[in-house]
């Protein structure tokens, strides 16, 4: 089969976010019995050795680069503009933005050649390069949506984290509207958790939705060798992204305070690329350690006592948490930190929503090494039973050749 993935993020090193850990997986695992062609954006920061190592792993690598901010119109009037033509087209900017002529007409003109026999759409913001002639080119058009920009949206609200909720709550409607529209172009759609499909239902309407959860690499994601004990908090992700610093913050400045009162040499470590300048500020505080990109994630787990993952917005399997079993640590984590996870009934983590109740939680895992140790094995086994990259590709696989 000839695949064509488009993803304009560039998904190398997977060890960035969450979108290119999904996409870089996926298609190692496709381009092992599939001629898979992978068209993408670059931006300045992507080195020649990363487009050398990635162009490995695929048939055929493309590169166009990655608009930037300088390319937008700036101030009032460019805002005023953007929306006007959200209005006007019912796409967002955020998807607008990545739109460029040149890849645009590369997959035209790929598509119209006749050299592909599927398209995954990596993520639902690269349906701006999906034309609805498509699907009568490719048995095959299907968008791996991620998460729901509309239902993200509504948990912003919901949870008093929109950045601005006047814009926001203009935008709600649009964004109904928009997911609607861009599903129709697709010969199914791709979610990662069962609670997804309560924004999905309804837009879907007879196209095939599918549930492909994420999963974790787990020679990346080691079991570690021992409990190192202590007191010891960590936070992962990408810390330029919305969901992860409001995490960081509420962590840091709502959670360690009255947990430090109970343990005084509590430490904090948000361990993550591109930490915004709130992010950074947060090392200011007593016991938090700001790290920035680091060379292994895992080797910060392991030597934690316990992972914490407080989650407030944010829709989709939670690829922080899956790595933080695989790797053997404890969690606790929100009812969003823990979505698409059985861990409930056995016991595999344990659940927090509220300050006290987080408070509670860790310090039940810091008093009691033998919780620690069941929780860490419990979690290893759901990760190696059913959340492996390997299984993920399988049931991928499976909806583009059939």
């Amino acid at each position: 089969m000839r695949i064509l993935m488009i993803s304009a993020t560039f998904p190398y090193p997977p060890t960035l976010g969450g979108t290119q850990i999904r996409t870089f997986y996926l298609l190692k695992h496709l381009s092992q019995n599939h001629e898979v062609t992978l068209v993408t954006q670059r931006s300045p920061e992507v080195s020649d050795d990363e487009v050398a190592t990635l162009s490995a792993c695929v048939t055929k690598l493309v590169c166009f680069p990655r608009p930037t901010a300088a390319d937008l119109r700036p101030g009032i009037p460019g805002k005023v503009s953007r929306f006007a033509h959200f209005l006007a087209t019912g796409t967002p900017p955020s998807t607008t933005y990545l739109a460029s002529p040149s890849m645009q007409q590369w997959i035209d003109n790929w598509v119209e050649g006749g050299h592909c026999d599927a398209i995954t759409c990596e993520h639902s913001v690269n349906e701006v390069f999906v034309r609805p002639s498509y699907r009568q080119r490719v048995p095959k058009v299907v968008v791996d949506i991620h998460s729901s920009l509309y239902g993200t949206l509504v948990n912003q609200l919901q949870t008093g984290t929109a950045e601005k909720p006047l814009r926001d709550r203009l935008n709600l409607p649009l964004l109904r509207r928009y997911e609607r529209r861009y599903a129709q172009k697709f010969t199914d759609l791709v979610i990662t958790t069962e609670e997804d499909r309560q924004f999905f239902t309804a837009i879907a309407g007879h196209t095939p939705l599918h549930v492909v959860p994420n999963g974790v690499d787990l020679v990346q994601f080691p079991y570690r060798r021992a409990d190192p004990g202590g007191h010891s908090l960590v936070f992962v992700g990408a810390m330029d992204y919305i969901a992860n610093v409001d995490t960081a913050k509420f962590l840091a400045q709502e959670i360690l305070p009255p947990l430090r009162q109970r343990y005084p040499d509590a430490t904090l470590y948000l361990v993550g690329n591109k930490p915004t300048e709130e992010v950074q500020a947060l090392g200011n505080l007593p016991g938090v350690t700001v790290t920035g990109k680091v060379p292994s994630v895992a080797e910060y787990l392991h030597r934690a006592t316990v992972c914490v993952v407080p989650m407030r917005i944010g829709f989709g399997i939670k690829n922080k948490t899956l790595e933080a079993m695989a790797a053997g640590v404890p969690v606790v984590a929100s009812d969003r930190g823990l979505e698409g996870l059985a861990v409930d009934q056995p016991q595999r983590a344990l659940r927090a929503n509220t300050v006290d109740e987080y408070v509670t939680a860790i310090g039940q895992m810091f008093d009691r090494p033998d919780l620690r140790t069941t929780l860490s094995a419990r979690g290893r086994e759901l990760i190696e039973t059913t959340f492996t990259w390997e299984r993920a590709g399988q049931v991928y696989e499976t909806i583009l050749s059939h």
